[in-house]
């Protein structure tokens, strides 16, 4: 009697690669969601899935004996089903879509990046030269009071220089007017002492100036006076002043005013004047005149 093998259902050909593609397949989504899920700073949410084994467990039943003289009855075979899980996952997001969602956001996110590094650059060269300005500023400050600084110096040195120089002239007027008075003096003391006493003293002095002398030592006098005219003053007087000279030009005396403008500042400032001036030129014979009388109006 023949033995009879019992019929087992033949395996189909790449099943393997067919689980390892649906494991890839399955990780590659993971991978997705999870990349996904972490670039959003979401919660997590956790994704269970459900792998069906496509090989059936249960072997098919073995074929009944059979007469010898039959043949072998022909096994039929069973068709594989699917199982459906009782707790099925929802459908997921397709992959495609999820990286294209991704994408869109990581530019989305590029865009205001560069916005903000944009504004930030902008600020940047704002502050920059508001800083530039400020330190120019301060230059031209810092430049402007060494200026002042060495313009004060020179003006010191000027006035220290400008009182000695007067200092020297005035001891220099001084001496030689003494030095005149005194010979003038004596040749006085000469001439009384000629005469025998008797009182007669021959004049030391030439006639008084001429018109001519007079304009000219009266501009000279002008230009020495200083004075600020007010608003306020009615009309033009004049002041008068009478001179006396030694024949070195120098003042015999102090002027006398003769009159007054009725303006004490500018009284003052024409008699200041006139000591300023002193001494006075000679007139065409060679020495200076007698005396002469100067008179000078404020608004001229």
């Amino acid at each position: 009697m023949k033995a009879v093998t019992p019929y087992t259902i033949p395996q189909e050909p790449g099943r393997a690669r067919a689980l390892t593609l649906a494991a890839l397949v399955h990780l590659l989504l993971l991978g997705f969601l999870w990349i996904g899920v972490r670039w959003q700073n979401e919660v997590p949410i956790t994704v269970e899935a459900e792998i069906w084994s496509p090989q059936a467990r249960d072997a098919a039943p073995h074929a009944p004996e059979a007469e010898p003289e039959a043949p072998a009855p022909r096994a039929v075979p069973v068709p594989r089903t699917q199982p459906k899980p009782a707790d099925a996952v929802a459908p997921t997001e397709p992959p495609e879509i999820a990286l294209e969602r991704i994408q869109r956001r990581k530019a989305q996110q590029d865009k205001v990046q560069a916005e903000q590094a944009r504004k930030q650059e902008e600020r940047d060269q704002i502050e920059q030269k508001r800083l530039e300005k400020k330190k120019e500023k301060e230059l031209e400050v810092q430049k402007q009071r060494d200026f002042d600084r060495l313009a004060e110096q020179d003006r010191a040195e000027q006035k220290k220089a400008d009182a000695a120089r007067k200092r020297k002239a005035d001891d220099a007027d001084s001496k030689q007017l003494a030095r005149i008075r005194e010979e003038e003096m004596r040749r006085i003391t000469s001439g009384v002492s000629g005469t025998g006493g008797s009182g007669d003293a021959p004049k030391s002095q030439g006639a008084r100036a001429d018109q001519g002398y007079v304009q000219k030592v009266g501009a000279k006098i002008k230009s020495n006076t200083v004075f600020n005219v007010p608003e306020s003053l009615d009309g033009n007087p004049n002041v008068e002043y009478e001179v006396q000279l030694l024949p070195d030009g120098s003042l015999r005396g102090k002027p006398r005013k003769l009159k007054s403008s009725g303006v004490p500042g500018f009284d003052e400032a024409v008699l200041y004047a006139i000591e300023k001036s002193a001494p006075f030129p000679a007139d065409k014979s060679g020495t200076a005149p007698a005396g002469f009388t100067v008179s000078h109006k404020p608004k001229d």
